[in-house]
């Protein structure tokens, strides 16, 4: 359902690059559009990726089958001022932490068709991890359309609305949370003797494969824990000591932390 459309991007920071790539990588019939006020940036990314540059936000969204704002939400409210009275009505899909659909069709004027969106920052190496949700005036044809546009990049997941916070402080943020994790399983490996580099890369790689596993294999994390745990091992040692720091509970702490934080600054629209 991408064959052919026009897709432009209200501004050209790192997730809209992730994007561009996906897409010029994957949907080798889409065109591309970017407009920023940075020139040398929409310059490079005309240059990256093949993508049209327009001299301001309106022309872009008067080309556009798709935008992607893709703007901090401070500005966010600005930037749909100036565009809400175009000529176009192109399916909007919002990658601007924490604003609403309602707040968006309201930008818009009421009637826009909107999708939100969560993604999260690996999707600038093609493994990202996106929630979307409707707005009121989406149709299934639209929702359709942003799936594809961020499955180019990852998966893509179908929430409601009300569950974007959470999407928020769990994948949203939480590639933190695994640096956090990597980062320290690096300093036990250099502890215990390695050299930082090997440990770093041996974390990295056992994260890797260990998501991997479980998405390829459709196994519960439990059953697959289990799997490396044998009976008075060196495995079950260390999965003791997590628990007894709390690990668990320490993660899910994070997460409805953040996914909190997420309704605050929501309600700051």
């Amino acid at each position: 359902m991408l064959d052919g459309k026009r897709i432009g991007f209200l501004g050209g920071g790192n997730m809209a690059e992730a994007l561009l790539r996906g897409l010029a990588k994957n949907c080798g019939s889409v065109q591309l559009g970017v407009s920023d006020p940075r020139k040398d940036r929409v310059s490079e990314l005309a240059t990256q990726y093949g993508a049209k540059t327009e001299s301001d936000n309106r022309a872009l969204v008067d080309w556009a089958d798709v935008v992607v704002l893709a703007v901090k939400p401070q500005i966010a409210a600005e930037v749909l001022a100036e565009v809400s009275d175009c000529d176009s009505s192109p399916l909007l899909v919002s990658v601007a932490a924490g604003l609403t659909t309602g707040f968006l069709e309201n930008a818009l004027g009421g009637a826009a068709h909107v999708v939100r969106a969560m993604p999260n920052t690996p999707a600038l190496v093609g493994a990202g991890a996106t929630a979307i949700c409707s707005g009121t005036h989406a149709s299934d044809s639209d929702m359709e359309t942003a799936r594809l546009l961020f499955d180019a990049v990852g998966i893509t997941e179908v929430v409601k609305e009300s569950q974007m916070n959470a999407v928020t402080g769990l994948s949203g943020s939480g590639p933190a949370y695994v640096f956090l994790v990597l980062d320290a399983l690096s300093d036990a490996g250099v502890k215990m003797g390695l050299p930082r580099a090997t440990a770093l890369r041996l974390a990295a790689q056992t994260m890797l494969g260990s998501a991997k596993l479980l998405m390829e294999t459709n196994g519960h994390p439990g059953a697959l824990k289990d799997m490396v745990t044998s009976p008075g091992g060196t495995t079950i040692a260390g999965v003791h000591a997590l628990e007894a720091g709390g690990l668990r509970t320490t993660l899910i702490n994070a997460v409805e932390a953040a996914a909190h934080r997420a309704e605050e600054l929501g309600n700051r629209e």
